[in-house]
């Protein structure tokens, strides 16, 4: 910062310190002035440290070294000195924060005129230093780049004379303790969380007996001297934040709305997760779940709630004939099953077994047919039993909801007949490459039985699992739903049941995704 030769900064100082309004503050009001500044900093220590949802124990602190040039404005030309030290600085908020300073110094001058002056002083001194942070206020930022502050404060400061008089006499002011208070201003530049660099200057006027006495001499111009001499130094400094990765920089280089918008932010990622998350995993989000704690296997609707179809009370996932609604006066067990059936004007489900077996015992035995062989008994050919298809989704081998009451009704005819043979096809629609939807019409067959094996105890050797992939589509559309299907049929002697075809895998050894 030293910018202009020695000289200009001497006259500068005489005529800030020779001008009336200057004149105005003496000593004790400086004096009072930095007592005040130093109030107000402890004030707002203790509001802060009070206010308990402050983050000012989770902020980082600071502390530095600093060298630079110190010079005194008084009567004798400053030369160019040295000096250094070491500092902790403390945030109280985004604004304000103290510092405690420690300097080392060694300050000269020397005039070359009739007679000649010079000196050399030795400054020791510690500052407490209420710190004000200008352009933390903007927010267009979480954490500034630049940091711009003014300072003020009081201090003890030790020093020691060595001079030459008007009359070229040598004299030595041994070292005096004496109060000082301090004014300045700086800017500092963030290289990193953990480190930034900062130009200051500073003046300190010393109070008591040494005001004028720095420089070794109390005249000018033959004068006694009107005001104390000052006590400058210029510098720069390397600061470093100490505290854990936890805890944000120094506040007075962070937004002040950062905090905020950091609890904002979470809390809506907290919200979001909330609006997405389906914590029974029934399908349905928590949002809109009625009842957010279905059983894991339980069937839901779309409000989330478990389903029970016959309103039996026995819910479907449990129920042996989930699509069976008692009637008045009928019981039921807890796999919702009917104990006491209720007949009124027609037969009981027991004597409809019995017609079935007498129906059955009255077929004679199969015999071969010209054009092929089926199944023909009494004249009646089984081949003719209607049974439903059911059909899914693309790429799909899930049995839909809408299919269980159909699959009940073929248990219930399957069960009833305990000699019949069903096979059971699977089919797909003609997307996709032959090998995928070889492996699908298996796994929709599958799929099929383990239903009425598992759900409707069905008698798995009843049961022939088939399968033709895309080759017999019910209809020329390439991706027709009807295409899309299993199919029972009355096995005959020759059907066998089909090996699973061999899988088709991508590159990754995984298996494709069918139509």
């Amino acid at each position: 910062m030293l910018l202009y030769p020695i000289g200009t900064y001497t006259e500068l100082y005489i005529y800030i310190f020779h001008n009336p309004v200057v004149k105005f503050f003496t000593m004790k009001k400086i004096l009072l002035l930095g007592t005040f500044l130093v109030g107000l900093v402890w004030c707002q220590a203790q509001d802060e440290k009070s206010n308990t949802s402050s983050r000012t124990t989770k902020s980082q602190f600071e502390i530095g070294i600093h060298g630079g040039v110190p010079f005194v404005g008084g009567e004798v030309t400053p030369e160019i000195g040295y000096g250094g030290g070491i500092h902790i600085r403390l945030p109280l908020d985004h604004i304000f924060s103290v510092r405690l300073d420690g300097l080392y110094a060694m300050a000269k001058g020397n005039r070359l005129t009739t007679p000649p002056r010079s000196f050399e002083n030795t400054w020791i001194s510690g500052t407490l230093l209420g710190i004000l942070t200008l352009n933390n206020m903007r927010f267009d930022r979480p954490i500034r780049k630049t940091n711009i502050y003014f300072m003020g404060g009081v201090g003890i400061n030790s020093t020691e004379v060595s001079f030459s008089n008007e009359e070229n006499r040598m004299g030595n002011l041994k070292s005096e303790t004496s109060p000082h208070a301090t004014a300045g201003a700086g800017i500092a530049f963030r290289l990193s969380k953990k480190i930034n660099i900062g130009i200051e200057h500073s003046t300190s006027l010393v109070l008591g007996n040494r005001a004028d006495l720095l420089d070794g001499s109390t005249r000018s111009g033959g004068e006694r001297s009107a005001f104390g001499d000052s006590f400058n130094y210029t510098n720069l400094r390397i600061n470093f934040n100490i505290g854990g990765a936890n805890k944000s920089e120094p506040l007075y280089w962070v937004n002040p709305f950062e905090i905020a918008l950091a609890d904002i932010s979470k809390k809506a990622n907290s919200r979001a997760d909330l609006a997405i998350s389906d914590s029974d995993d029934d399908g349905v989000i928590d949002v809109l779940d009625q009842e957010p704690d279905t059983a894991p296997d339980a069937i839901v609707d779309t409000k989330g709630r478990t389903l029970d179809s016959d309103r039996d009370g026995v819910p479907d996932h449990q129920d042996m004939e989930p699509y069976y609604t008692p009637r008045p006066g009928e019981r039921i067990n807890n796999q919702g099953v009917v104990e006491n059936p209720i007949v009124s004007g027609g037969v009981t489900e027991d004597r409809v077994r019995e017609l079935i077996d007498e129906a059955l015992n009255r077929f004679e035995a199969p015999v071969t047919n010209s054009s092929n062989t089926t199944n023909v008994t009494g004249g009646v050919n089984m081949t003719d039993l209607f049974l439903p298809m059911v059909h899914f989704a693309s790429a799909s081998d899930v049995v839909k909801y809408s299919d269980y009451g159909a699959l009940a009704s073929i248990a219930r005819v399957i069960k009833g007949t305990p000699n019949l043979r069903i096979a059971v096809i699977g089919h797909t629609d003609q997307t996709g490459d032959e090998s995928t939807n070889n492996e699908l019409s298996y796994n929709r067959a599958l799929a099929v039985i383990d239903h009425l094996v598992n759900n409707h105890g069905v008698s798995r050797g009843q049961l022939v699992l088939m399968w033709a992939g895309q080759g017999e589509a019910l209809v020329p559309s390439t991706a027709s739903y009807m295409n899309r299907r299993v199919e029972f049929r009355v096995a005959s002697p020759e059907d066998v049941e089909q090996d699973p075809p061999s899988f088709n895998l991508d590159g990754n050894g995984n298996e494709d995704d069918g139509y």
